[in-house]
């Protein structure tokens, strides 16, 4: 009598395979760092840095992009109505009627207060160690630094945050790859199975430190390139500024009384 033989369906090959590959998607990390917290430490703080300097890198693009376009709208105004008013008191007034974070208008109050300041003590010591010209400059230039430090404000969190993203993102790489290599030496064999998930893990944190990092270096060349061009402003109506308050009169214009 003849025995009759079954052959029993091999597994396939690729369904294991695919199912140690799905352990390399970001929901299975979530996964594991929610339902085993205390083998996943550094998972965990790496995560909420990168995701604390991101929430930075996001709040200081967002400042500083407002900050420059409400500057662009509105200093081209105030300095061409500036130099527009044919009475410097009216002009002056006008000035001191702009918000506290317009800039032109603190830097031509400066001027105007040094020379009114230079002008009240005339005959003083203060008029023999430094004369008009000198004591106006003298203020433009506190004025422009300290307005061009104000458009420096958040660049130094976004390039430091540029700087070192990728890094902390690899210290979790780093975890993942130690991680798969303790497997291996367990299982005693290479396999997908083992690898996958730490391998998973380190390949998700690498793209989260770029995500991270790659958006903040962006803010800051391109906040640097604004900034650039507003001091070239600054210095331009600052130079105008002590012509028209040490002589009367900006460079190839008539005299105007004051």
């Amino acid at each position: 009598m003849l025995q009759e033989t079954t052959n029993a369906p091999a597994a396939a090959p690729g369904g294991d395979a695919a199912a140690a590959l799905s352990q390399m998607g970001a929901d299975h990390l979530i996964n594991e760092m929610v339902t085993n917290p205390g083998q996943h430490v550094v998972q965990w703080v790496v995560s909420l840095t990168l995701i604390l300097m991101s929430v930075m890198a996001i709040y200081w693009i967002v400042v500083n992009l407002l900050k420059n376009m409400n500057l662009r709208r509105r200093g081209d105004s105030v300095v061409s109505t500036f130099w527009e008013t044919t009475n410097a008191q009216d002009a002056i007034r006008y000035m001191e009627e702009q918000p506290s974070s317009e800039p032109f208008s603190k830097i031509a109050l400066d001027a105007a207060q040094a020379a009114a300041h230079h002008q009240q003590h005339e005959g003083s010591r203060l008029v023999e160690s430094l004369n008009r010209s000198e004591f106006v400059d003298r203020a433009l230039r506190q004025a422009v630094t300290r307005e061009s430090m104000r458009l420096e404000s958040g660049l130094t969190v976004l390039a430091s945050i540029g700087a070192t993203a990728p890094f902390v993102g690899l210290l979790g790489t780093v975890v993942g790859i130690y991680g798969a290599l303790i497997r291996l030496g367990a299982g005693g064999q290479a396999s997908i199975d083992a690898v996958a998930g730490p391998v998973g893990e380190a390949l998700i944190m690498t793209a989260f430190g770029l995500f991270v990092a790659i958006p903040a270096v962006l803010g800051y060349n391109f906040f640097v390139r604004l900034n650039r061009i507003t001091n070239n402003k600054f210095d331009t109506f600052a130079h105008d500024l002590h012509d028209f308050f040490a002589t009367g009169a900006r460079v190839g214009e008539v005299q105007v009384k004051r």
